[in-house]
């Protein structure tokens, strides 16, 4: 009987392979980066993601968490199967209460404008008012917005600095003090 083909070969070194790169590209793989803190905390690496999310009170499968009532494709009368949900000891519940604290609290409106469209803004409105056709006339209309985007863009201002927005209102509905 023959032998099978290569059998005998002595094995060759690929020097054209980077086996300590392979080796971080497996386990960069096969072990994600968990972008949770407290989740990534809290893992423990030698158990299953199933037993590491039932211990944080979390859920691995869904279907299995909220049990639904299937209805048989063949008859409507024969019972309903019925999937269960693991009972299983949360033993890291501070897990839980730290996540829920996070999504309790506010988000922050991080967006802001530069002081060139501020310093815009203000030009507009202290030149022509609310008068955005005439707005859209102006010489300093570099960019020559249409009303509706100039109209936009003082909203803007009106939403992102509204400290900065009213005080800058209130100095333009102020009478200018009078000169002698």
């Amino acid at each position: 009987m023959p032998k099978a083909k290569k059998s005998g070969k002595r094995k060759k070194f690929d020097y054209n392979l980077d086996r300590k790169k392979m080796k971080k590209q497996f386990i960069k793989k096969y072990n994600p980066r968990i972008e949770n803190t407290q989740i990534r905390n809290a893992w423990d690496d030698k158990k299953s993601t199933s037993r590491n999310l039932q211990e944080m009170g979390l859920a691995f499968d869904p279907n299995r968490t909220l049990p639904i009532a299937r209805k048989s494709l063949l008859g409507e009368g024969k019972a309903t199967k019925v999937t269960k949900a693991p009972v299983g000891i949360v033993t890291k519940p501070y897990v839980l209460n730290q996540l829920q604290e996070e999504a309790d609290r506010p988000e922050k409106d991080s967006k802001t404008l530069s002081s060139d469209l501020m310093e815009y803004a203000q030009h507009m409105m202290r030149e022509h008012g609310d008068d955005f056709k005439a707005m859209a006339r102006d010489e300093k209309n570099y960019y020559q917005d249409t009303p509706k985007q100039i109209k936009r863009k003082v909203i803007e201002y009106q939403r992102c600095h509204p400290e900065h927005y009213d005080a800058f209102v209130q100095s333009l509905a102020a009478p200018p003090p009078p000169v002698q």
